[in-house]
């Protein structure tokens, strides 16, 4: 149902752009209703090697999203022997959305990763509109983490900085925002692929 839809609702992610890759996260609350209430809900998910994507909105939609995004790059890579590029997965998710706006996708996206051109990160709305960013926050929770990034982050930062940056914002907007908690996950993403930090690394960060 359309009319009580909020695709910002009960979720705080984040994207940041450094000078060597990017930062992506989220938080881990499932809000019931829109999401498997799973306090493990993987918010952030890795499309490739290089890529990964976010995800604020109804479980089902983002997991078929993730599927196809999965075997659409899978299969260029085969086909090219190379990944996909962060623009042309962008226009690939962007076209998917557009040619389903009559029964839209019910989510918000941020997708970012790192190839030839660098790093780089998109956000993408439910009918396939699309933005390039430097740092972007998707979510009910976003008005509180853009606080932190508007305060926090800078051109030239590396992802070594922007991690604690990252966590602070999802943290900051988890303690406001009742619809958004139950752990952080974290993911960032250079030349060399992506790493996914654990909770002790996270903890640690928190402390920055």
């Amino acid at each position: 149902n359309m009319d009580n839809f909020d695709p910002k609702k009960g979720t705080t992610t984040v994207a940041l752009v450094g000078t060597d890759g990017v930062v992506m996260a989220a938080d881990m609350r499932a809000s019931m209703g829109y999401l498997i209430a799973n306090k493990e809900a993987e918010k952030v998910n890795i499309i490739d090697d290089h890529m990964a994507m976010t995800i604020a909105g109804s479980v089902g939609d983002a997991q078929t999203l993730i599927r196809w995004m999965r075997a659409e790059t899978n299969l260029y890579k085969m086909n090219n022997k190379k990944g996909m590029s962060i623009k042309s997965a962008t226009t690939l998710l962007a076209n998917i959305l557009q040619g389903n706006k009559y029964y839209p996708f019910m989510v918000q996206l941020l997708l970012g990763g790192y190839d030839d051109e660098g790093p780089s990160v998109y956000s993408i709305d439910a009918i396939g509109g699309v933005t390039t960013e430097k740092f972007t926050s998707t979510g009910s929770g976003s008005p509180v983490a853009y606080g932190v990034l508007e305060s926090q982050y800078k051109t030239g930062l590396t992802v070594k900085e922007l991690l604690p940056i990252a966590v602070k914002a999802i943290s900051v907007a988890m303690k406001r925002d009742i619809a958004t908690g139950d752990g952080i996950n974290l993911i960032s993403i250079n030349k060399n692929g992506y790493i996914q930090y654990s909770k002790e690394q996270i903890e640690s960060l928190l402390l920055k």
